[in-house]
């Protein structure tokens, strides 16, 4: 799968069909192929190409999804920022990603504004305020630029960053391949028998590596697709179901929580809804049943971190799914669970979860110690304590550095916070060691 002409070839194959939902709006696949060409155009006159990064600091709506296939389109590395970043932690990242452009939502431009001066590098700020004529960035993708010859992207050369405190502790760009984001653009079609009549809800933001991989990458790579949200309550999720006949959603274990207590739920028809998809964090096992007889669908679970593209691990439709367990990996990944001296760990026995395949990221931006640290041998150490059976299914069972050791004994959070989460009275848990 060519990723950098991967909107190209599904508007080549679906032009007519409907890429992108909002606000009563639509935009077909031909439409969002010409706004990605006028903005890789318009990148291009600003000096930008390949290597250089981009950085975007936006909300789910249609200008993530033309900066994101714009820049990937030129060579340049999306560099996908929390919209909720403070003015303090945008300095130090763009100064940190050496971005030379920020496509921003009207808030965060303002947010951006107040540190641009000691951001030298970064020449131009594009400001997306509003899908509407007279915005920048809407004038822009309207205007019909057309790049360049474009020069040849190797699997390996960087395509993406996301920033992460997840294995180190404090904020790493970690570096997504080529490579790594046709894994994630797979996922769809080979994991869910995903096809171009599927239509995905996106409620978890696109620059979330998870959201940007089962609602942006997996959708459009088959002809989906995304129906964008600009208020997220239940009920509006309900509604929109409802009214654009969405086939998949997916979540963190809170939302599938909401939908299942809602007391509107029984106002609106889901019939449409296939599967839904939770990650991000362990959905209680007893709440997997709960939602398919409640809602007629299963529940798959993905697991992952930022550094494994992220998705590594699934529930997989076609074979049987077991209480507790995060699923097997996907086609191309082998995982193991090692002790602390690195031995790979016997069925049921607990260690650290190892990741290995076209999955791991190539790095950490800039720092190859942190690198070493967490990649070995090619293998992605994820810090997350598991135990594997003998069929090959993984469950988690806490993260190493907040293992409990209570009268020498190993006590794992997971196991604590589950017989919490039993209760009625407990909505969500986390023990700390």
């Amino acid at each position: 799968m060519n990723m950098e002409t991967l909107l190209q070839d599904t508007a080549a194959r679906h032009p007519e069909n409907t890429a992108l939902i909002f606000d009563d709006n639509q935009i077909r696949y031909r439409e969002l192929d010409r706004f990605v060409e006028a903005l890789a155009g318009h990148f291009q006159t600003l000096g930008v190409g390949k290597g250089d990064k981009i950085a975007l600091l936006l909300a789910n709506g249609p200008e993530f999804v033309i900066a994101y296939f714009a820049a990937l389109r030129i060579g340049a590395v999306a560099v996908t920022l929390n919209i909720m970043s403070t003015a303090y932690e945008l300095q130090h990242l763009m100064e940190d990603s050496e971005a030379k452009i920020l496509i921003a939502g009207e808030s965060q431009a303002k947010r951006f504004e107040t540190v641009a001066a000691t951001l030298p590098q970064c020449k131009t700020l594009i400001p997306a305020a509003g899908w509407k004529p007279g915005s920048p960035f809407y004038d822009i993708t309207h205007a019909g630029a057309k790049t360049a010859a474009l020069p040849a992207q190797g699997l390996d050369d960087p395509a993406v960053m996301i920033y992460t405190a997840g294995l180190t502790g404090k904020p790493l760009g970690a570096v997504l391949t080529y490579r790594n984001l046709a894994t994630q653009a797979q996922l769809l079609r080979t994991i869910c028998n995903g096809t171009s009549a599927d239509r995905a809800l996106a409620a978890i933001p696109f620059f979330h590596s998870f959201g940007a991989s089962v609602n942006l990458l997996s959708p459009l790579a088959i002809g989906g697709s995304v129906v964008l949200m600009s208020r997220f309550t239940v009920e509006a999720l309900l509604a929109a179901i409802q009214k654009e006949r969405v086939t998949y959603i997916t979540g963190v274990p809170r939302l599938f929580l909401a939908m299942l207590f809602s007391e509107k739920l029984k106002d609106y028809d889901l019939g449409s809804l296939r599967f839904g998809i939770t990650g991000g964090s362990a959905m209680p096992p007893e709440l997997f049943p709960e939602f398919e007889k409640h809602f007629g669908i299963p529940v798959l679970e993905g697991y992952g971190l930022t550094e494994t593209s992220p998705c590594c691990i699934f529930t997989h439709p076609d074979r049987p799914q077991k209480p507790g367990s995060i699923g097997t990996v996907l086609p191309g990944v082998a995982a193991k669970v090692v002790d602390d001296e690195g031995r790979e760990a016997a069925p049921g026995v607990t260690g650290e979860l190892a990741v290995l395949g076209d999955v791991v990221m190539q790095g950490y931006y800039k720092n190859d110690a942190a690198t070493a640290e967490v990649i070995r041998d090619g293998w992605l150490y994820t810090g997350d304590l598991a135990h594997a059976d003998e069929e090959g299914y993984i469950f988690l069972d806490g993260v190493k550095k907040r293992m409990i050791i209570t009268s020498g004994f190993n006590v794992y959070p997971r196991e604590v916070e589950m017989i919490l989460d039993m209760h009625p009275a407990v909505a969500s848990s986390r023990v700390e060691g």
